[in-house]
């Protein structure tokens, strides 16, 4: 029963973290735009080159994931892209009203989870199914 979990479970943890990053890297880009505004109205300068930059991280790198490509260095620029991304959009402590501030809490804390997954594939790999077998 081990071995199994130890041979599927990296697997499926790539595929449901892939799950989170691709679609939002495609929905990226068909609404570059209203993206790019939304990031600027966050303060960030340059938003059409974060943004890109966005792009190529939750898209690029949730297909490597999927595959198991350099896995281990794709997880860990995704978790620390997801430093900065976690405090600058999920910031609810500084949030007045109730419900908005729950909600920021919520996502904040989902994205620490998913930076918890993340670091187990930096230190554990991409494990029997990936393109590059550990």
């Amino acid at each position: 029963m081990m071995n199994t979990i130890n041979s599927f479970a990296p697997l499926l943890g790539r595929i449901l973290i892939a799950a989170l990053f691709i679609p939002a890297g495609i929905s990226k880009i068909t609404g570059f735009a209203g993206t790019s505004g939304y990031m600027a109205s966050k303060g960030l300068p340059m938003a059409d080159v974060l943004l890109v930059l966005t792009i190529i991280i939750e898209l690029g790198g949730g297909i490597m994931l999927l595959a198991g490509v350099r896995a281990k260095e794709v997880a860990l620029i995704i978790f620390l892209f997801l430093i900065p991304v976690t405090v600058v959009f999920h910031g609810y402590w500084g949030i007045e009203d109730a419900a908005a501030q729950s909600k920021e809490q919520i996502a904040f804390m989902k994205n620490i989870a998913i930076m918890g997954g993340l670091l187990f594939i930096a230190a554990f790999g991409a494990g029997k199914f990936a393109v590059d077998k550990e």
